[in-house]
């Protein structure tokens, strides 16, 4: 999911004493994600050297259940627990970050699958562009910047909420389709994330924020994610030069909502590297 994030006006940011000219405010969501990395990093700090096991504390491996044991424990875990990130026949899943926000193209524990037919990338970011939760949450992203009152060309009042509103949707969505649907198919790229699950906190980190500028093609190879990059500067210009305000429609504005959008979506990418680890534990509670 994407974020929005408000321009300022001609009198710059508030609260700083260097004027910044019709920039838009990625403040309000850099915030929550650096607050989302910090309790990941406290959660998974990085595991000391382990010592190998004495013959004390050695154990023998306990038994195997029988295969139609296992059948059926998985069968009824899959049964109660329908959205834990296993795949759909299509290769996406139903899994939610924070079992709320969608989740549909993080792919964990799988590296040989399917590549994606075109009608489904389509079909998978209209689902995800238009669940339900993405209206309260534009909502809520057009309350922040009513209140700080960013691209001061749309006004006050319900007008005014109802035009930054409209704006948030239209640059949410238009840059999924741009960076997982559209430039996928074009490119034969595959825009699912593959969740790497083993090693430190920061191995992984570092893994989840590289697949902004790697990502793999529909035949399963390493590439340079051009979907995410061009995508992403595609979406920035229409957005700032079509239905945002005329003061707002400048190639400064246009880079300065480009590079907000690569930061969300490098904080996008570390949260859903670790969120089946928190998923787990939630559930184990």
């Amino acid at each position: 999911m994407r974020a929005e994030y408000g321009k300022k006006s001609d009198d710059g940011y508030a609260g700083s004493s260097i004027p910044m000219t019709n920039r838009r405010q990625p403040a309000p969501c850099f915030r929550f994600g650096a607050i989302l990395l910090s309790a990941l990093f406290l959660a998974f700090p990085a595991p000391a050297q382990q010592q190998p096991p004495t013959e004390a504390q050695q154990v023998p491996p306990a038994p195997q259940p029988s295969s139609s044991a296992q059948s059926s424990d998985s069968g009824r875990q899959k049964k109660q627990d329908p959205d834990n990130g296993q795949l759909n026949k299509n290769g996406t899943s139903n899994d939610r970050l924070f079992f709320t926000l969608p989740n549909f193209l993080t792919v964990e524990n799988a590296s040989n699958i399917p590549p994606l037919t075109s009608g489904q990338k389509f079909r998978v970011v209209a689902r995800s562009s238009f669940d339900y939760v993405e209206y309260p949450w534009y909502g809520f992203l057009a309350g922040i910047s009513q209140a700080e009152n960013s691209e001061s060309g749309y006004g006050q009042g319900a007008a005014g909420y109802g035009k930054r509103y409209g704006a948030a949707f239209a640059d949410g969505t238009i840059e999924n389709f741009w960076t997982s649907a559209i430039l996928p198919s074009v490119l034969h790229q595959d825009p699912r994330y593959y969740q790497l699950g083993h090693g430190g906190f920061w191995h992984r980190a570092g893994y989840a924020m590289s697949r902004i500028v790697v990502t793999r093609s529909d035949s399963g190879h390493n590439q340079f994610n051009t979907s995410e990059i061009l995508g992403s500067m595609i979406s920035a210009s229409i957005s700032t030069y079509s239905y945002h305000p005329h003061a707002d429609q400048t190639l400064r504005n246009t880079a300065s909502v480009w590079a907000s959008q690569i930061g969300y979506d490098i904080l996008t990418t570390v949260v859903k590297e670790f969120w089946p680890d928190i998923r787990r534990k939630i559930r184990k509670k």
